[in-house]
């Protein structure tokens, strides 16, 4: 009899701890709430905020910085040409001046992002108006004819943001069955093909990222080096809050701000203030400056991207090192005397 009640209890469920599931649902609570706030927030009523526009001629500069305000970042230049020339360069949205005593010339990037686009037309239309000109536009910098709506950067980088995630918390939670070494070779070759992967997907097989093939894999292998590292070294110094606060900061709240669905200058200014120093930012950043443009500012946006790969990494290998100095500093417990009873 008491065989059989020791094995109907060794098959009995082992009891629930509430303060484990509670904890999980509450995180995956703040976190859909957050994705929501935030990606729909940004939707909400977007406005321009020191859009960058060149305009031709002092008098119609100073008509568009008194109109405009702190919408706009109006740059004055001797001539249209000049103007056109900042927005090949990716310096200006749009450029303006007039190609006839009643006609606007609008010249404008679509590459910037059909927000951003359509915001500066949108003010110099006003601007147009309020002087009794009509208007003329022209698309300088349009974008790839497989990326009519300007959103494949952000789908590439959102995609290799999430696998880069979900390759570290799994490394993390994994962290008892595998080398510390092994998981640090399984994130550095992972982030080299999915940068590679990417790139050939959404380059040469598909058309629709213009950026040159080395460039786009260089950016995309250090987007995902630098999200699984930091996603890693959370997770090793702050447990699951760490994988919550890598959900939050680099998946959530890094793409939302990148500027690839709402431009940059079309984001509140505390968006604007960490856009590009998150890896989202920094990715989507390089990824259209290469494509677009002549790809001189993009390195800077490297430079981040790499500064987050070598932080996490670095953050990774301390972590056993305290752990070990601060099991050294506990002294030992002395064993408790024995008692023989005769």
């Amino acid at each position: 009899m008491s065989s059989l009640q020791s094995a109907r209890g060794g098959n009995r469920a082992p009891k629930t701890q509430h303060k484990a599931w509670i904890t999980l649902v509450v995180t995956g609570l703040v976190l859909g709430a957050a994705f929501i706030a935030v990606y729909v927030g940004l939707q909400r009523s977007p406005e321009p905020l020191h859009l960058p526009i060149a305009i031709a001629g002092e008098q119609l500069a100073s008509a568009a910085e008194h109109d405009l305000g702190g919408k706009a970042a109006v740059t004055e230049v001797p001539s249209l040409a000049e103007g056109a020339k900042l927005v090949r360069d990716g310096d200006a949205v749009a450029a303006a001046g007039l190609s006839a005593p009643t006609t606007l010339q609008v010249d404008y990037a679509g590459a910037k992002g059909l927000s951003e686009s359509a915001a500066a037309r949108g003010l110099l239309q006003g601007v147009a108006d309020h002087a009794g000109l009509t208007v003329s536009e022209q698309d300088l910098v349009p974008l790839v004819k497989y990326d009519g709506r300007g959103l494949s950067a952000f789908y590439v980088v959102f995609g290799v943001t999430l696998s880069s995630f979900v390759l570290a918390q799994g490394l993390t939670a994994a962290a008892g069955k595998i080398r510390l070494r092994h998981r640090l070779y399984a994130i550095g070759g992972f982030a080299v093909v999915i940068g590679l992967v990417a790139a050939t997907i959404a380059g040469p097989l598909l058309g629709a990222l213009t950026a040159p093939w080395p460039a786009l894999a260089l950016t995309l292998s250090l987007m995902s080096a630098a999200v699984a590292f930091t996603t890693k070294a959370l997770g090793a110094w702050l447990g699951g809050p760490g994988i919550s606060l890598a959900v939050l900061s680099l998946t959530t709240v890094g793409n939302a701000v990148s500027g690839a669905t709402i431009g940059y200058d079309i984001l509140p200014s505390w968006a604007q203030a960490i856009s590009a120093v998150l890896p989202p930012g920094a990715a989507y950043r390089a990824v259209n400056h290469f494509g677009y443009y002549n790809g001189s500012t993009a390195w800077s946006s490297l430079v981040v991207l790499a500064i987050w790969a070598a932080a996490g990494f670095g953050l990774v290998l301390l972590r056993p090192a305290t752990r070990a100095r601060k099991t050294r500093s506990i002294p030992a417990q002395p064993e408790p005397a024995t008692v023989s009873v005769a």
